[in-house]
């Protein structure tokens, strides 16, 4: 990365400042989401209702007097058409001056389709809510570099949307999870990270100190030993999604710290839990996808047929 593209950026930050303008803009309301524009374009181009949007600037193509640029919010990208005469005179200067790609803007204007039929927001004003001080990657379309995108995933996330779809689609996964086990009787507690003695899987702990107690604690490899004391305790049904540590080796397919759902009911043997687990996955898939039927990497899964039970034991 060029030091003399973020040192010229700089200087358009404290050029604004100069000039009374905030290059970061504390609060700023939009009034729609890309995703709602893109949805209800026709009644918006026939009512010439006026909109308000804000997001991230990922490419800016001039053609004399004018520009056009897409912009990237929380639930995807739509175009800006910016044209001298039709923005706002402090709106069209702040573009030729001072906006980069990467900065997040805030627009308000009408919407109408190009030629090409690509619904578009002609911008009557434009404010610089956020100057960014680094270039997104050169192929703002898409970062490749693994190493980069797994150090710098705010970077990855702008960039890539497949990425994006992942965090979001694991966010719903987790919360109908939640869902479920809630519908079915369970209650979800918070047990103790930090334990005096860590159990529940073979695995080698961090340690870290408590020095009010003077005692050395252990990081959880599993929630497993309190949850049981629950059910010892009388919660006949607990679940808990926790974050466990466990020292050991890294790579993009192992982390040392990752998310587990554990569950336990009283009463039941393991057939009984594989009974609920299969009927609980396929409720999540269909609740999150809307069907049992999805592509992972190169595979299609399946989740219609009933599962196979194995067994663990040599025959």
């Amino acid at each position: 990365m060029s030091d003399e593209i973020i040192k010229n950026r700089y200087q358009k930050a404290e050029a604004l400042r100069k000039e009374g303008i905030n290059p970061f803009v504390n609060r700023y309301t939009p009034e729609q989401k890309s995703s709602e524009i893109l949805a209800n374009a026709d009644e918006l181009i026939s009512s010439e209702q006026p909109v308000s949007v804000a997001g991230r600037v990922l490419a800016i193509r001039t053609l004399g007097k004018a520009a056009f640029f897409h912009m990237q919010d929380g639930t995807g990208k739509i175009q800006i058409y910016i044209k001298q005469g039709m923005v706002s005179d402090e709106g069209y200067r702040l573009l030729k001056q001072y906006i980069d790609t990467g900065d997040i803007v805030g627009i308000q204007g009408t919407v109408f389709r190009t030629r090409t039929g690509e619904v578009t927001v002609g911008a009557r004003q434009l404010q610089l809510l956020t100057k960014s001080m680094r270039p997104l990657p050169e192929k703002w379309h898409g970062l490749r570099d693994q190493e980069t995108r797994y150090r710098q995933r705010y970077v990855d996330l702008i960039v890539n949307e497949n990425v994006r779809r992942t965090f979001e689609l694991r966010s719903k996964i987790v919360s109908s999870f939640r869902r479920y086990l809630d519908s079915q009787g369970y209650i979800e507690v918070e047990t103790p990270m930090m334990q005096p003695v860590y159990g529940g899987a073979l695995a080698r702990p961090f340690t870290t100190y408590h020095n009010a107690l003077d005692m050395p604690l252990f990081l959880r490899i599993a929630p497993e030993l309190y949850l049981k004391r629950l059910v010892v305790g009388g919660f006949e049904k607990v679940y808990e999604i926790n974050r466990n540590f466990r020292n050991e080796g890294i790579s993009t397919q192992h982390n040392p710290e990752f998310t587990m759902l554990e569950l336990y009911t009283a009463y039941w043997d393991y057939t009984d839990m594989m009974r609920f687990l299969e009927k609980m996955i396929k409720a999540v898939c269909q609740d999150v996808l809307g069907c049992l039927q999805f592509d992972y990497l190169s595979d299609r899964i399946n989740l219609e047929a009933k599962c196979e039970h194995l067994t663990v034991l040599k025959r």
